[in-house]
């Protein structure tokens, strides 16, 4: 298809609901009904804060946000990564030979441990002190990936959606302890490849395909939408400090409003917008 209408193809898919979070997360920090520190700050700071974050520009400067990248959304810190990532394949990486592939899979597999040694885990990345983790982050992952699929390593099997769940499960409660220096990268390096190659050989059943195809859609928007109201919630939970069964309703019905928000946004914003500039890009293709 070409650089060019890769590299439009790609923003068309990512970047309105980079702009979208954006908003949100100035939004949420002009007017968190429950804490901040926004007279730290003068108003050419937030603008330019704003703006970097729109265009995906890193600017850690504002403490109150833990440094993050991109002080209004924090996840965007990967997909700051994440467009990296398809430069380099666009620009070489889709073509290498596969040995080749292996060594640089091998080569991201060894930054991986040392960011686990050094920084005694793998949570960084999305801060301007862990800049350089992310970078690690998303080598391995990436290539990885791409190794699974240029060698075809699907695994047939009869676990379903119930056996992988539990699987993908045993990840998330895995305790944190001193080792997990040493756990992270193993489970990054190799329990995540077992499960993409797992995941693409299972047999679906025909009734848990729309449940499926629903969680595909709305993760992105999900993750993109959700940090203004986390952070919101944070500010709430260090000032109220909430009884354990008011915090369990409160999380549970948040997490089911921020799936319908996200679902909003998807169906009102992300997705006719797309359309629309995917229809004009289409246009000038054909009269080019």
């Amino acid at each position: 298809m070409g650089l060019r209408n890769f590299f439009i193809a790609r923003i068309i898919r990512l970047h309105p609901l980079v702009i979208a979070g954006s908003i949100l997360g100035l939004l949420a920090f002009l007017f968190d009904p429950f804490g901040g520190h926004l007279e730290l700050y003068s108003a050419g700071k937030i603008v330019l804060t704003f703006i970097c974050s729109l265009f995906l520009i890193p600017f850690p400067v504002i403490e109150d946000r833990g440094f993050n990248l991109f002080s209004f959304n924090a996840p965007a810190w990967s997909l700051f990564w994440e467009y990296i990532a398809n430069i380099v394949y666009a620009l070489a990486l889709y073509k290498i030979r596969k040995n080749f592939l292996v060594v640089l899979t091998l080569i991201s597999a060894v930054a991986i441990c040392y960011v686990g040694y050094s920084s005694g885990n793998l949570l960084g990345g999305w801060s301007g002190p862990t800049f350089w983790d992310g970078c690690a982050r998303i080598s391995y992952s990436f290539l990885a990936g791409l190794l699974i699929y240029r060698s075809n390593w699907i695994i047939k099997n009869k676990l379903g959606f119930g056996g992988l769940t539990i699987l993908l499960l045993l990840a998330f409660i895995m305790p944190f302890s001193k080792l997990n220096w040493i756990v992270e990268p193993l489970v990054v390096l190799f329990y995540f490849p077992l499960l993409i190659s797992l995941g693409a050989g299972a047999v679906l059943k025909p009734g848990l395909e729309k449940i499926c195809v629903f969680c595909g859609k709305i993760s992105y928007p999900l993750y993109m939408t959700h940090y203004a109201f986390l952070w919101m919630f944070g500010n709430y939970y260090t000032n109220y400090k909430p009884e354990s069964t008011q915090l369990v309703l409160i999380v549970t019905t948040s997490v089911i409003l921020l799936v319908a928000f996200a679902y909003l946004i998807m169906i009102l914003y992300d997705i006719p917008l797309r359309n629309f500039l995917n229809k004009k890009r289409k246009e000038k293709l054909q009269k080019a």
